[in-house]
């Protein structure tokens, strides 16, 4: 792929453009995929294709399989992660049209489609590929806690599917503006498809969790800066072994906390509360020293999408004064933006 904003693109090679499958999705942080290729690879993507049932919407035209093909798509994308990343049957029929009209399917998701038996003898009859993002390199490491040259910045969120990915990619091209050596570097699906490479950690055995974000950072020029994509949250009951791991591997000098205000449940999981701010910053700094004791909260980025820009401004502005640190909603930029990113280089 491209690597937009100085990004690095080195492992990775898909079929392009895009037709991006949102299959009957109700609930718009499961479609992350979809925006986030709607949102940073806009010139990839021709159209969705959703279901019976879908309420979330990419806000591109609705295509056929056989109109995207004709249309310049090669590719249909699942854009959907849900709980399990699983591949449901109601999509099935639509994934085997997606053959039939010409398109090889990428998934990001842990259920491998070569693993359903109607994908498998429909590409295999046809020629298609079937392309699985979420399969990581053989023979990782077990991780040397050793540390290694260059600089790091990490994203962590207070909750899942709230921004860490926008703000790490955000960040980096900020960076780059400036004229800051620096890489992005993807660690789920979604980034791994925009950046061309990285490591899909929530598909890394627990034991090399760790080894496989030393992987993903290698020894750098001291003023050089990776940019590495958050996952998960410290916090949350069901994804926190891949936080932990991937804080220890990264060995982060400056974390970047993201964080939705007005969220009060933690996504997937009924009866647990959004951690607080404070919890995350607390918690990173403690467990980050085990392998950095430098590492420093840099400031917030706060996903602001359901405000308007007035509220939006005013809750940054409040949080900021409380907490002691810039915040900054990436996609709305400006001055509050800048100031994050001044912090972070500090």
């Amino acid at each position: 792929m491209n690597a937009p904003f100085g990004l690095k693109a080195d492992t990775l090679a898909l079929p392009q453009p895009y037709l991006l499958f949102l299959g009957d999705t109700v609930e718009r942080g499961f479609a992350k995929t979809a925006l986030g290729l709607r949102d940073w690879a806009p010139e990839k993507c021709v159209g969705e294709l959703t279901l019976a049932g879908a309420a979330v919407t990419t806000g591109l035209p609705q295509l056929t399989p056989v109109e995207a093909y004709a249309q310049g798509a090669r590719a249909l994308v699942i854009g959907v992660a849900n709980a399990g990343g699983v591949i449901p049957q109601s999509w099935r029929a639509s994934l085997v049209e997606a053959l039939e009209a010409g398109l090889d399917v990428v998934a990001g998701m842990h259920t491998r489609l070569s693993d359903i038996p109607e994908l498998r003898e429909t590409a295999a009859l046809l020629g298609r590929r079937l392309i699985d993002i979420r399969v990581p390199p053989a023979q990782i490491p077990v991780a040397t806690g050793r540390k290694r040259t260059g600089k790091r910045l990490l994203t962590v969120g207070t909750d899942c599917a709230l921004g860490k990915k926008y703000t790490a990619l955000a960040l980096a091209r900020a960076f780059a503006q400036r004229g800051v050596a620096s890489d992005f570097r993807a660690t789920g699906q979604t980034g791994i498809m925009i950046a061309g490479g990285g490591m899909p950690m929530d598909a890394v055995v627990s034991d090399f969790e760790a080894g496989a974000a030393e992987m993903l950072s290698p020894d750098a020029a001291p003023e050089h800066w990776d940019v590495i994509e958050g996952q998960g949250s410290l916090a949350h009951p069901a994804y926190a072994a891949v936080s932990l791991g991937l804080l220890h591997g990264s060995q982060p000098d400056v974390f970047v906390v993201c964080h939705e205000p007005g969220r009060t449940e933690m996504l997937g999981t009924a009866g647990y509360q959004v951690a607080t701010i404070e919890e995350i910053v607390d918690l990173t700094l403690a467990l980050g020293r085990r392998t950095n004791p430098n590492i420093r909260c840099g400031g917030l980025s706060f996903n602001t999408s359901a405000l308007d820009e007035a509220e939006a401004a005013e809750v940054m502005w409040r949080e900021s004064k409380r907490l002691g640190l810039p915040v900054a909603d990436p996609v709305r930029g400006g001055p509050a933006f800048d100031a994050l990113v001044d912090s972070c280089l500090a």
